[in-house]
């Protein structure tokens, strides 16, 4: 018989073990290894058996135990000095308190939260990212509240078929055995949000606090009996069900997030956040939430959307069209019109947030979340350079007339949270040799010092930790399949701890090419087989449960693993989760990744990799594409231009196994008298030295601070300032601007100054005669643009020289003047150019305004001496 219901009975602790408590409902245990030590303790083989989870250990430990703890001296000792260093961490200062003028809190948004395999909210990397980002802001002191959504069901488990096929589970989890508080009234009774749904039904939630160190998580759940069953699925599972249900997954977590961050921060005293943070478009609807709230208290549509820009951050990790949610624009007018209007939010101003831009690719029948996202933010971000810019080319629409380098999409790579996913013994080497290198993000160069026995030695423990794991994951996953124990010995000698260990975990997009390495099978099969230098996989990767062409992927990988040839040498391992990643990029030698280029937004498994002391070996994509430097690994050639996908995979493929077998596998294996291999160990310390201080998320969190959210309150304290009267002038500023703009002309430029012979360091000064129509000098800025030009007389990457107004005539047109440099030799052009100005703008392609001559003006083709 079946239960009706499941619940987690949670234990009543002895007063003395009441700290304990403490410790587990603050996930930071998952970054101490301190305070893992002291769980193991409480019951080492239980500890075991929970696959160390200390929610799950404290449910199964037996209370003749814990009676027993309760009078043992020496673990209450180990107990009270582990719950001092947590309220210390929590409550003395960090970096972020040295600051000036840094917001008081930040509101962080992401559909999905990789914090720990005890708290399975996550599916791939975003949310992996999303962990790190809370752990880093932890460390830093950075105030942020995070927002998310609990999925009853996570996301799915995964095993395999007889056949090789990817076979989903959902596994119910108990919020109750789970590391979580649910936010409570002043009553006792659990804390509501509601959000209006057409035909007059209201979609409820209660809202579970996660302790990531000194980071509150809020994660709403929508299983509550006030809501019908429709509404109670609607967090069920992450990124599952149709478009109904998605969007009222993006409903709850935009708009019932900031409803949520309202409540927790009147019921707690928290400071409300003065930047709010979209990582990517799933959240975008907190803005609409924010412009509701602005406009009930008496602004404008226009003004309560420049209040709302100002303090909010966008960040996009999406490189491809395909990975943005999209939704019927009837749908949205739907949800927003008819009985179910906000009052003060028009649903026709709603639509236009999300209405594509004009383009040979726009639909107008849809509604873009990251398209709305960049309108109701003034700061966006990719996360690398190289994503930056593919961002820039993709949304340059938004911003017409203005050049794709111009585009106001910048850029912070990501980073990694090295307590999280370094061996410890590594950390260890690191925290006694050159103790400032995670904590202060100095010292790095310092990494030529470490003791190349310890490194190596350190490394075969790391590789000799998979493959015990491996193994046993292998058989666990072939007795699922319908394989007998009597069949299973050759699972005892599958990889070798001693074989340089090739480690390849994604999610399995097509775009990723989890199959490239088959392109050539025999030649695999030879480097895999290779007598004096064998080479061994070890692969995991998840398929979207709707992505057939996925799950054909990993049969395709899954069949040759099976090879009896070839399976003790390469290995697919099911159910790639945070606790498999963690120890793939400790054991992995040489972290792969062959995406196509440049699809990849950033991909930081590699940089775990690298923390690890590992190599990396990859397309230079996403952060490689970056901080390649010849010596930290090694750059798969990309065979960009080829159109043919066969022929690229092909070409590639060639070149990955050339650069295995002659490059990778050699240096490996070139061992000197003592067994050590010198020329990989210096690659090692080259890769720690170059990247080290690059790769950790504490540097990203301090980039965000910095170039991001720090700007961003201040803009957004600017035009809150009284009463929000600068949102006002600013809002009627732009649409001034806007109206009077087509009377804006650039009608005459002339030159002087450089003869007919122009030299290099010579200056070309300008006088440019402006139509301003009914605007201002004060309201624009003229700009001569210079450089290098093309075959079309195109200006490639120019310097801009702001001109001055010499004098404005009764007629509206102004003369101004300036002085170009001509700083560099061959062909040179220079335009003009006018461009709305304020002090409030972020940039000066906000308002997606400009003027220019209508022919081409001042094109000095020839070679400047």
């Amino acid at each position: 018989m079946r239960a009706i219901r499941r619940f987690t009975v949670r234990t009543v602790l002895p007063s003395q073990l009441a700290p304990l408590g403490e410790l587990v409902q603050n996930l930071r245990w998952s970054w101490h290894p301190e305070t893992m030590d002291l769980f193991a303790e409480v019951d080492p083989e239980v500890w075991e058996r929970v696959d160390h989870d200390p929610v799950a250990l404290l449910g199964a430990v037996e209370a003749d135990r814990l009676r027993e703890l309760a009078q043992d001296r020496r673990f209450l000792r180990r107990l009270a000095d582990a719950a001092d260093d947590l309220r210390e961490y929590m409550t003395a200062p960090r970096w972020y308190q040295s600051l000036e003028s840094a917001p008081k809190a930040i509101g962080y948004f992401s559909p999905e939260y990789g914090i720990s395999a005890a708290l399975p909210q996550y599916s791939g990397g975003l949310g992996i990212l999303a962990g790190d980002h809370l752990k880093a802001a932890s460390d830093l002191g950075v105030p942020i509240l995070g927002v998310g959504l609990l999925y009853r069901h996570g996301y799915f488990t995964q095993s395999l078929s007889a056949e090789g096929w990817q076979l989903e589970h959902y596994p119910s989890l108990d919020p109750g055995g789970l590391p979580l508080t649910l936010l409570k009234e002043e009553d006792g009774a659990p804390a509501r949000i509601k959000i209006g749904l057409p035909e007059g039904r209201v979609l409820h939630a209660q809202i579970w606090v996660a302790q990531v160190g000194r980071v509150p998580l809020l994660l709403l759940d929508s299983d509550v009996a006030e809501n019908d069953t429709v509404a109670r699925d609607v967090t069920d599972r992450l990124y599952g069900g149709g478009g109904d249900h998605r969007l009222m997954q993006e409903l709850l977590l935009g708009i019932g997030g900031v409803r949520a961050i309202r409540a927790y921060c009147r019921i707690t005293g928290h400071p409300e956040p003065e930047v709010f943070h979209t990582n990517e478009g799933h959240a975008g609807f907190l803005g609409l939430e924010r412009i509701r709230e602005l406009t009930e208290a008496r602004l404008s549509f226009e003004e309560a959307l420049e209040a709302v820009r100002a303090g909010t951050v966008f960040t996009t990790h999406t490189p491809v069209p395909a990975g943005i949610d999209r939704f019927p624009a009837e749908m949205i007018a739907r949800q927003f019109g008819g009985s179910n209007a906000w009052p003060t939010v028009s649903v026709d101003r709603i639509l236009e947030l999300g209405a594509e831009p004009d383009g040979p690719e726009a639909d107008k029948s849809v509604f873009n979340m990251a398209v709305m996202g960049m309108r109701l933010a003034q700061r966006v971000n990719g996360v690398s350079e190289l994503h930056g810019h593919v961002s820039r080319e993709m949304f340059q629409g938004l911003w017409p007339g203005f050049d794709v380098d111009e585009v106001p999409i910048g850029s912070i790579t990501n980073g990694v949270h090295a307590p999280t996913w370094v061996g410890r013994e590594m950390m260890e080497l690191a925290g006694k040799e050159l103790p400032s290198l995670i904590d202060e993000a100095q010292g790095w160069e310092g990494a030529h010092r470490l003791s190349e026995a310890d490194i190596w030695g350190i490394r075969a423990n790391l590789r000799a930790r998979l493959v015990e794991e491996a193994r046993r994951r292998l058989r666990k996953s072939w007795r699922q399949r319908g394989a007998s124990e009597a069949e299973l010995g050759w699972v005892d000698e599958a990889l070798d701890p001693d074989v340089l260990t090739i480690g390849f975990a994604r999610r399995v997009p097509s775009y990723k090419r989890l199959t490239l390495m088959l392109c050539q099978p025999d030649r695999l099969r030879r480097l895999l087989l290779d007598p004096d230098k064998p080479v061994q996989i070890v692969i995991a990767g998840k398929a979207h449960p709707a992505d057939e062409g996925g799950k054909k992927l990993i049969q395709q990988i899954v069949r040759f693993a099976d090879s009896e040839d070839v399976r003790h040498r390469i290995v697919f391992l099911p159910d790639y989760d945070m606790a498999l990643g963690q120890l793939m990029v400790t054991g992995s030698d040489v972290w792969m990744n062959n995406p196509l280029r440049p699809l990849e937004a950033c991909g930081t498994s590699g940089m775990k990799a690298a923390l690890n002391g590992g190599l990396n070996l990859s397309i230079r994509d996403g952060w490689w594409d970056e901080w390649y430097d010849g010596n930290n690994g090694w750059a798969i050639p990309s065979a960009d231009g080829v159109d043919d996908p066969e022929r690229r995979d092909e070409l590639e493929a060639t070149a990955l196994y050339d650069l295995i077998e002659r490059e990778v596998a050699d240096r490996f294996y070139d061992r000197a008298a003592d067994g050590l291999p010198r020329r990989w160990l210096e690659m090692v310390k080259h890769t720690l030295s170059s990247l080290g201080p690059k790769v950790l998320a504490g540097r990203m969190l301090h980039d965000y601070v910095t170039d991001l959210y720090t700007p961003a309150a201040a803009s957004a304290r600017s035009l809150a300032a009284d009463g929000y009267g600068n949102a006002r002038l600013f809002a009627a500023w732009k649409l001034r601007v806007a109206k009077a703009w087509p009377g804006v002309r650039v009608e005459h430029v002339e030159a002087t100054g450089v003869g007919d012979t122009p030299e290099l360091g010579a200056r070309l000064e300008l006088r440019a005669t402006i139509a301003l129509g009914e605007l201002s000098p004060e309201d624009v800025q003229v700009q001569a643009a210079y450089g290098r030009v093309g075959a079309h007389d195109e200006l490639l990457s120019p310097g801009y020289v702001t001109l001055k107004v010499d004098s404005v005539g009764d007629d509206g047109r102004a003369h101004y003047t300036g002085v170009v440099p001509l700083d560099r030799t061959g062909a040179f052009g220079y335009s003009v150019r006018v461009v709305p100005f304020h002090p409030l703008m972020a940039s000066a392609a906000e308002l997606g305004l400009i003027a220019v001559p209508e022919e081409p003006v001042g094109m000095t083709n020839g070679t400047l001496r």
